[in-house]
């Protein structure tokens, strides 16, 4: 299984006296072109047997179950595999089984995704869920072409659940996998279509899934984008890299990524009646950016734009009337991969105003237990909160 999570310590060297991958540099390949069947033999058992003696016991390491396989491979996208573990085993309690997905709800799934982020994954899930039932009788295909068909599903998790559960020789191509291939091949820089066609011609043909778990798990814990530890390294005598004096640093996507900058305004609209105060809260389009999750109500500020004009006129498009002047709260920043987000939020007490306002009244103490919030608007209810009890 795919795992993407920091450092950990130095580990031993598997070496194979006589015939190394790592013991001679000469045996390593220095360009595409010597990529020879014996080479990649070498690379593969070398590979393998670091695996077999040091890969980590992870709680989907050695799953038969594809379904169990597929819902690891989607958490460990974007996600440290220490974060993962526990989110991993509490949906694994409340879905079980692909059946038990399938009849989910987007809530249900959303909830026990809460804080994992990026939350079209779990969406994505159901939704291939449903189809596997509704069009496979409930078990997941078994071919490369037809896993790709499905919801969500890429190259990269088509190949790593295909080698994985099925054991189809095909590749999985992550990050890791980039870095560890583009570092043994410098100073070529191989680009996308080598690194696929080079992590093609490398899968072993009897162990595919190990293969492909053990190359990431290389990166992952070794072949580091920083400070990576070569000397413990399998694949240290076929680094291009090494072997030319210096490991380049690596520069992820998300880091090379222009990131843009906004500001918004929010509207913390509360609402005090005898049974106690209530928020009110509008559920984000199931598609983009944090889909079908709650959040207050808010407007991007264009260029000059002031913010408490502009959060009266998000009061104004709610239909709402303040019944007391707005309480501005500190302003609040947050980074999401593409862009950054310096939020302004006023605590506004409001009468209730129209029944048919799109949004959502929720009693204060219930907030956590009714909705899912983004972690920006968890902090900014926070301060909220904070401003009601010192009677602000």
């Amino acid at each position: 299984m795919s795992t993407r999570s920091s450092e950990r310590g130095n580990q031993d060297v598997v070496e194979e006296k006589g015939d190394s991958a790592s013991a001679g540099h000469e045996e390593g390949p220095s360009a595409l072109s010597v990529l020879t069947p014996a080479v990649a033999d070498r690379i593969r058992r070398h590979l393998l047997r670091w695996y077999d003696a040091h890969r980590r016991p992870l709680p989907w390491r050695g799953e038969q179950d594809p379904y169990r396989i597929w819902v690891a491979e989607v958490m460990l996208q974007q996600t440290r595999v220490e974060t993962a573990v526990p989110y991993y085993r509490r949906w694994l309690e409340r879905f079980p089984t692909l059946e038990d997905l399938a009849a989910a709800s987007d809530e249900e799934v959303l909830k026990i995704w809460e804080g994992l982020g990026y939350y079209s994954r779990p969406l994505r899930l159901l939704q291939a869920a449903r189809v596997v039932k509704e069009s496979y009788g409930g078990e997941l295909p078994r071919s490369l072409e037809e896993l790709r068909r499905l919801p969500g599903v890429g190259p990269y998790t088509a190949g790593a659940v295909g080698s994985i559960a099925f054991g189809l020789p095909v590749a999985a191509v992550d990050g890791n996998v980039r870095r560890v291939l583009t570092r043994c091949f410098h100073p070529l820089s191989p680009g996308p279509r080598q690194i696929e066609a080079l992590a093609r011609a490398l899968v072993d043909p009897r162990r595919p899934g190990d293969f492909n778990q053990a190359l990431m798990e290389v990166g992952s814990t070794l072949c580091r984008p920083r400070a990576p530890f070569c000397t413990a390294c399998p694949l240290s005598g076929a680094c291009g890299a090494r072997r030319g004096g210096g490991v380049p640093q690596a520069v992820s996507p998300a880091a090379a990524r222009r990131v843009r900058k906004v500001e918004e305004v929010v509207l913390v609209a509360v609402w005090e009646r005898a049974g106690g105060a209530a928020f009110l809260f509008r559920r984000r389009p199931a598609r983009g950016l944090l889909g079908g999750l709650w959040e207050f109500p808010g407007a991007e500020l264009g260029a000059g734009a002031d913010p408490l004009s502009a959060a009266e006129a998000v009061l104004g498009a709610l239909g709402l009337n303040g019944s007391a002047s707005p309480f501005p709260l500190p302003p609040l920043a947050h980074a999401f991969t593409h862009r950054k987000v310096l939020y302004h939020p006023f605590l506004w007490r409001v009468l209730p105003g129209s029944e048919e306002i799109p949004a959502r009244w929720v009693e204060e103490g219930r907030v956590e237990e009714e909705l899912i919030l983004p972690a920006a608007q968890k902090r900014i209810l926070s301060l909220a909160r904070e401003a009601l009890v010192r009677g602000t």
